[in-house]
């Protein structure tokens, strides 16, 4: 499928309409990711989040994209890995599908996932990246707007995953 690509490479570098970050339930910044884009896009970003009251897990919401190159910034919250039996997979495929449907409704044509939920949250690699590939495939099937859905992995071990992924 032409409209999946995967780069290795910093998320907040992207000129595309969205980039998504991985987010903390308060939305306010924190590490990884997620602290990365709260730096690069500037202290607008973390008063308009301030407005939103947080996010639960599974969701999504939208920002501007504020020194980002990136148009906008779609917040999703993936889940804490606690074994497998929390409903995390369902609400690690809810942070893609949740996203996408937020671009898709904006009529937006672009949009950048990282790699939700594999850092501190300890999500296992290759099962996050195999509900990521999935739940894209089966969103892109019924989409009318996005063109275009990149993958960026930080490290070598997620590209490498992803990589294989996509050639299946």
């Amino acid at each position: 499928m032409d409209k999946l690509k995967l780069i290795k490479g910093d998320i907040t570098k992207l000129k595309i309409d969205a980039i998504v970050n991985a987010a903390n339930n308060s939305l306010l910044g924190g590490g990884g990711v997620d602290g990365a884009i709260h730096r690069a896009a500037g202290s607008g970003l973390l008063k308009e989040c301030r407005k939103l009251n947080g996010c639960l897990t599974g969701e999504a919401k939208i920002t501007s994209g504020y020194n980002l190159p990136a148009k906008f910034i779609i917040h999703t919250v993936g889940p804490v890995w606690h074994g497998g039996n929390n409903n995390e997979e369902e609400l690690l495929a809810g942070c893609y599908t949740n996203s996408l449907w937020i671009a898709e409704n904006l009529k937006l044509k672009t949009i950048a996932f990282p790699n939700i939920s594999t850092g501190i949250y300890n999500f296992p690699k290759n099962l996050a990246g195999e509900i990521a590939v999935t739940s894209v495939r089966d969103f892109l099937k019924k989409s009318k707007e996005i063109e275009e859905v990149l993958f960026v992995c930080f490290d070598e071990e997620n590209y490498m995953i992803y990589k294989e992924l996509l050639t299946r």
